[in-house]
């Protein structure tokens, strides 16, 4: 008897299962997002439709969960706008499109890391890219030199 409790504390140590539900704490730290972010989205996209229990108390499934991480990844990592993935899930049925599809042209993507170096955008040629590039090289030493000499 003493052991099966033993077993049921240690998996609690360890972490849910991988089918478990998860609170809106759980999913925001395990996406690296504030808890609201996540609220908002449920307000944008309507794909996200977590259990709400007495009081409102949100539970995540493991899809949910599976959703936002892309929907968190399209955002920011891809560059997408809020409308852009929108139109996405419309495209492809609720469901975002896996992570090695191309992006659809049209997408202007907003918030990517400047210093990433996303595929070329359709219509950008070499030799353009090429000016793009010395131009954030450039503007990167610029901005060092104004953190060198406490200007920026």
């Amino acid at each position: 008897m003493a052991e099966g409790i033993g077993d049921a504390i240690s998996q609690r140590r360890r972490g849910k299962s991988d089918s478990a539900f998860r609170t809106i704490s759980e999913v925001a730290s395990e996406l690296g997002l504030p808890q609201h972010v996540l609220r908002f989205w449920e307000t944008k996209f309507s794909q996200i439709r977590p259990m709400k229990r007495g009081g409102g108390r949100r539970y995540y499934r493991p899809e949910d969960v599976a959703l936002l991480r892309r929907i968190r990844s399209l955002l920011y990592d891809d560059g997408y706008t809020i409308k852009g993935v929108q139109r996405l899930l419309r495209e492809n049925g609720g469901r975002p499109p896996e992570p090695s599809a191309p992006s659809p042209r049209g997408e202007a993507p907003s918030g990517a890391p400047a210093t990433s170096a996303p595929a070329s955008p359709p219509g950008l040629d070499a030799a353009t890219r090429g000016e793009l590039e010395a131009l954030l090289r450039e503007l990167e030493e610029l901005r060092a030199l104004f953190r060198r000499t406490g200007e920026g």
